[in-house]
């Protein structure tokens, strides 16, 4: 029976990283440079928006399922001394650590200063640029966890 959780909740945890990757990689690899390219009050406005628009409930089902389902395959793998335990088990904390953890502890403070201020105003447009230098370089980071997260639960969901 442990046997079956820890493969179900692998299989749930892989596919949830590889959506979560996804969403992420598109704001490295174009929203962030898309907005970049516009002016701070125009960067700012928008981005404010897509911070309210992102907390939704499919989003955060996937997300933080993900984390959930990560978390119960690493411990059902352990329990049960699952030959995959190991890549479970790091998969897991990939996806936790830096994914979970930097976005509540770096990108959500940073939507939170981005969201208290006046995008068109001289202070926005210094928050802004922070913005986007801090926020993107920890999107980047946040999603390399994510890929290799699902890559070592996908791996182990094969086994």
């Amino acid at each position: 029976m442990i046997d079956r959780i820890a493969s179900v909740a692998t299989m749930i945890a892989a596919v949830g990283c590889g959506l979560t990757a996804g969403v992420m990689l598109a704001f490295s690899v174009a929203v962030m440079p898309a907005l970049t390219n516009r002016p701070a009050s125009d960067g700012g406005a928008t981005m404010q928006h897509i911070n309210v628009s992102i907390v939704s409930p499919i989003f955060l089902t996937i997300f933080l399922g993900s984390a959930l389902a990560a978390g119960t395959a690493a411990t059902a793998a352990l329990v049960s001394g699952s030959e995959t335990r190991v890549a479970v088990t790091a998969g897991a904390l990939l996806y936790i650590g830096g994914c979970v953890l930097v976005t509540m502890s770096v990108n959500v403070p940073l939507n939170d200063t981005l969201a208290a201020v006046d995008p068109s105003s001289a202070t926005g447009a210094e928050v802004w640029s922070n913005y986007l230098t801090r926020w993107t370089q920890w999107n980047h980071a946040r999603t390399a966890a994510a890929v290799a997260a699902c890559v070592l639960l996908t791996v182990a969901a094969r086994r």
